[in-house]
């Protein structure tokens, strides 16, 4: 069974669900535009904001508020 992780940026009230930890890091380099540093951190905690980012980023396991 796969661990979903949903990715909450800013206000936006949808998700973008990844597969794995590693899928999501690429993504937030990649398309967010975040410093590993930031990426890495919200991997660690589940949540950074600024001013590590200019939004704040969480993560929320499938099925959890």
């Amino acid at each position: 069974m796969i661990a979903w992780l949903d990715l909450l940026i800013g206000d936006d009230p949808h998700p973008r669900r990844f597969d794995r930890p590693g899928t999501l890091r690429a993504y937030l380099l990649k398309m967010e535009r975040l410093s590993a540093e930031a990426a890495d951190a919200l991997l660690r905690d589940g949540e950074v904001g600024p001013p590590l980012t200019r939004l704040a980023y969480r993560l929320r396991p499938l099925g959890r508020d």
